[in-house]
């Protein structure tokens, strides 16, 4: 059963998915369920020998393309609706081990290509109002396969963090005449500290007002509201950047760094949001090496992040793996080379040469 409920007092809206209690959780470890089917007699997802990109739909959907009548009847003050919409899984690599930090770089601007096929024809359902693409990774924010994989959901309505973006860009942009994300990114540069990895095109940082230790945006240079209007070239240096933060996470400590990766984009409503600004946040659990920092009374009560770490500093430990990372893996011919920026000490700038 699946459905909407109405929270009348912070006005938005919960998705109650009764069925998903029963599905796959943590599968044994020679049978992977995201793994090509190796034996015909015990099928997985995948009814093939290898793959590169698979995307099917969720056997245990949150939204439903034919929805539930919900099972309980709403009323005016607190509503319910069929939880009617789409969700997707979209398989990286059949290489059970590996993970996004692994592919290369054309292998993500494949998976680049493949997220925007599914926003642009997901999008144009007429009851799905936000493409929301997303990965779950690692134990430690609740992963029970791991496959490297992530969602895609096609919501009926602009989720709430969603709605309160373009609600806060559309209402500077009218004040200011500017994207606040623009000028965002520009104080960014200015100050340089929080600046993670940058290449022509793109820019990875710790925001200012980072909520968790090591949250990593990463961000277009150019004004771009969605994944579908970057031109090949900027197809290339977002798998770079993405390559790049995903490898220093990973750097880091020295293992596999859980995190949970959003993209968010402009909604597919039919309205004009060009004042939003497409980026991709990255929500890392871990403070220190071997200390999670898990959402409790303030965070979750209060909704006001309490974060553990000054972001200049988590910027600059990052910022050294990734420069540590370039400098181990970099050739006399390699792809990647190095620039010194100006005000940030020598950050790295992945580029091609």
């Amino acid at each position: 059963m699946s459905e909407l409920r109405w929270d009348p007092i912070l006005e938005e809206w919960v998705v109650i998915a009764t069925h998903r209690q029963d599905r796959t959780y943590r599968p044994p470890q020679d049978f992977c369920p995201l793994c090509p089917t190796r034996d015909p007699a015990f099928p997985t997802e995948v009814p093939a020998a290898s793959y590169e990109i698979v995307v099917f739909e969720n056997k245990f959907p949150s939204f439903k393309r034919v929805p539930d009548v919900p099972a309980v009847p709403g009323t005016e003050f607190q509503p319910t609706a069929p939880s009617q919409g789409i969700c997707e899984v979209v398989l990286y690599t059949d290489d059970h081990h590996a993970t996004f930090a692994d592919l290369p770089v054309e292998r993500i601007v494949h998976l680049v290509d493949v997220w925007i096929d599914r926003y642009e024809e997901l999008g144009a359902v007429d009851y799905v109002k936000y493409v929301l693409i997303f990965e779950n990774k690692g134990d430690a924010v609740g992963v029970t396969l791991h496959h490297p994989h992530g969602q895609v959901y096609a919501f009926p309505f602009i989720p709430p963090r969603a709605a309160k973006e373009l609600s806060s860009s559309a209402r500077y942009m009218r004040s200011r005449g500017s994207c606040i994300f623009c000028d965002l990114l520009r104080d960014e540069l200015a100050d340089g500290r929080r600046i993670v990895a940058e290449n022509a095109l793109f820019v990875a940082f710790i925001p200012f007002f980072a909520r968790y230790p090591y949250e990593v945006h990463v961000m277009p240079r150019q004004h771009l509201t969605c994944l579908p209007e970057l031109d090949p070239s900027q197809r290339v240096a977002f798998a770079e950047i993405l390559k790049a933060v995903t490898t220093g996470y990973d750097k880091l400590f020295g293992f596999s760094f859980p995190y949970v990766m959003i993209i968010h984009q402009a909604p597919t409503d039919g309205e004009g949001h060009g004042h939003y600004h497409f980026h991709v946040e990255f929500y890392p659990p871990h403070r220190t090496a071997d200390k999670i920092k898990h959402l409790a009374g303030c965070e979750s009560g209060a909704g006001t992040f309490i974060n553990d770490t000054l972001p200049e500093h988590t910027a600059a430990q990052i910022r050294e793996a990734v420069k540590q990372l370039i400098a181990e893996e970099c050739t006399s011919d390699c792809a990647l080379h190095m620039r010194s920026c100006q005000g940030t000490g020598g950050e790295p700038d992945i580029r091609r040469s």
